[in-house]
């Protein structure tokens, strides 16, 4: 009688791993959005960097929402940007503004700055829209700001 109790007892615990194996193959996916190719390049006819001005940074974080910006970047400053402030934030710390350039449809200008622990101040930004496959991002490159273009989709994970 006692080797039929440890079979009972194999045999239901043989019961519960299947079963519980059967609930966590049941569990949904996670959807994965892959990547669409064939979305259209809106920044074409603009170069791979555009150098701006730590100047014209912080000029732009000064803006207060509802302003029409008129930024020219670029060298000759042939690059326009031209559209409302859309939001702004503030603390003590960071500042960040949201332009919406109408010159470059669905596209987004997103700047902010940040004290660092030292005092130093540091920029970050790009220059974005959803529908398209490029981007622009902003970096520091030899204590020289730029805004580098970049696709989409090495900006953004769907």
């Amino acid at each position: 009688q006692y080797p039929m109790r440890h079979l009972q007892r194999s045999g239901l615990c043989l019961l519960l791993a299947a079963l519980h194996s059967l609930l966590l193959a049941a569990q949904p996916a996670l959807p994965v959005n892959e990547p669409d190719t064939r979305r259209p390049a809106l920044f074409t006819s603009l170069p791979d960097r555009i150098p701006v001005d730590e100047y014209v940074l912080r000029n732009l974080l000064q803006a207060a929402q509802g302003d029409q910006i008129n930024l020219r970047l670029g060298n000759d400053a042939a690059i326009r940007f031209d559209g409302p402030v859309v939001s702004r934030y503030d603390d003590n710390t960071i500042h960040s503004v949201v332009i919406r350039p109408g010159n470059y449809n669905g596209a987004t200008l997103t700047l902010s700055s940040s004290v660092q622990s030292n005092g130093a101040v540091r920029f970050t930004g790009r220059i974005i829209s959803f529908n398209h496959a490029d981007a622009y991002m902003l970096v520091n490159h030899n204590n020289q700001y730029l805004f580098q273009k970049k696709k989409f989709y090495d900006l953004i994970n769907e």
